[in-house]
């Protein structure tokens, strides 16, 4: 079952913190912990910040992927 502790719903957050919120998170997951992001959109630009920032050490797996929701699970690698 799903933590909400490792959820975040994208869509409540405040356009400027939505990015920074999601790196603070990642910077606190151990390798094999995961965090679940929820939005209205396909995330796939902070697919690339990510890439940018952290190279391959994260996994990126979609669980939903639209039309009206997205869900994505990133996992430290």
């Amino acid at each position: 079952m799903e933590s909400t502790q490792n959820l975040i719903d994208v869509t409540v957050l405040p356009p400027h913190l939505k990015h920074a919120t999601i790196f603070s998170k990642i910077d606190e997951l151990q390798p094999g912990q995961s965090l679940t992001i929820h939005n209205d959109h396909d995330p796939k630009p902070l697919y690339y910040h990510l890439q940018s920032m952290y190279g391959d050490t994260f996994g990126w797996e979609y669980l939903e992927q639209g039309p009206e929701w997205w869900k994505v699970k990133i996992t430290r690698k």
